[in-house]
């Protein structure tokens, strides 16, 4: 792994930007249609990448840096689903193999679409899942490990997101990115910071797997009590020790939702939008919806919208479901 600073520096992100054009999709931001909400929330449509989800960035970013030879045994990752989409789909447009690691509650929609891109699915315990993503192996199988998060070269391509709205919306006052690992907010928060250090940069959390906001008033990573819910994208038992540095530097600190906040605002999102949204993607929204990025222009990172469609169901009959099966 390529070692991680109190930042990724701007010419990674903008050199990602040039390698992966073509590959994944320039996103739009729309308004959020809400006059009534708190500030003008804005969102970044990330749920519109080929595979639902921003991961397609990173995993292109990622593959296309490694050389040849290593990429020969093919490759494998550790996800809950969408990190594992994004490496299976640019495995597959670069006829190379894919395997992937995933814990024992990976909602059936994301694993439906790891086997549709030629995937090889291992499920396993969450916690045997967790061990992989700090050990940066499964020794069960050989290949190229993609970190789905601690990467630098993954975080470079997310990081694009960040450039692409500060050109969009040039006057924006914060941005709130859904936090999972911290790959995603640490590339976005990079980039912002490089280019307009008064624009902040959140991560958000929901209440059952906040271990960035623990994190962040103890003031260095710690562990938390996880408790698996239907927001399946974000979330772990820990703060990864070597993303601490980084996501400290680049982050102004953690908005923490709740499940019910995390439901309305899918229920909202398919109502004022019609745009679908998985747990991760709508949390920004949430957050966002409860002021608690304050007001002005509040750009919504819509990370992804890979749900399975019995618990968008229940949501829109305004059920919380359990976790995802």
């Amino acid at each position: 792994m390529a070692s991680l600073l109190n930042h990724i520096p701007l010419s990674e992100i903008e050199a990602a930007r040039v390698r992966t054009a073509g590959v994944a999709l320039r996103t739009p931001l729309i308004r959020l249609n809400m006059e009534e909400a708190p500030c003008e929330i804005y969102l970044k449509l990330e749920n519109l990448q080929p595979i639902g989800s921003f991961k397609l960035r990173g995993a292109a970013n990622a593959l296309m840096v490694a050389a040849p030879e290593v990429l020969k045994g093919g490759v494998y990752t550790a996800s809950a689903g969408n990190m594992a989409q994004g490496v299976a789909w640019n495995a597959r447009r670069l006829g190379i193999g894919c395997d992937v690691v995933v814990p024992d509650h990976a909602p059936q929609a994301k694993l439906d679409a790891i086997e549709r891109l030629g995937a090889r699915i291992t499920k396993v315990p969450f916690d045997r899942w967790w061990a992989v993503l700090v050990e940066h192996q499964f020794a069960e199988l050989s290949g190229h490990f993609v970190h789905p998060v601690s990467n630098r070269d993954v975080i470079a391509g997310n990081g694009v997101i960040g450039l692409e709205v500060l050109e969009d919306l040039p006057e924006v006052d914060a941005i709130v990115v859904p936090y999972g690992g911290g790959g995603l907010s640490a590339g976005i928060g990079s980039a912002v910071k490089a280019c307009r250090r008064n624009v902040k940069v959140f991560g958000v959390e929901v209440a059952t797997a906040a271990p960035l906001a623990a994190s962040m008033a103890a003031g260095r990573p710690v562990s938390i009590d996880y408790r698996a819910s239907f927001v399946d994208g974000i979330g772990g038992k820990s703060l990864l020790a070597e993303m601490w540095p980084l996501v400290s530097a680049v982050l102004g600190g953690s908005l923490v939702v709740s499940l019910e906040q995390v439901a309305d605002a899918i229920r909202l999102l398919v109502q004022r939008n019609r745009m679908v949204a998985e747990g991760a993607g709508a949390a920004s929204v949430a957050a966002a919806m409860q002021g608690m990025a304050g007001k002005g222009k509040v750009v919504c990172i819509v990370s992804g919208g890979n749900i399975n469609a019995s618990t968008l169901g229940r949501i829109l009959l305004g059920e919380i479901p359990a976790a995802t099966k």
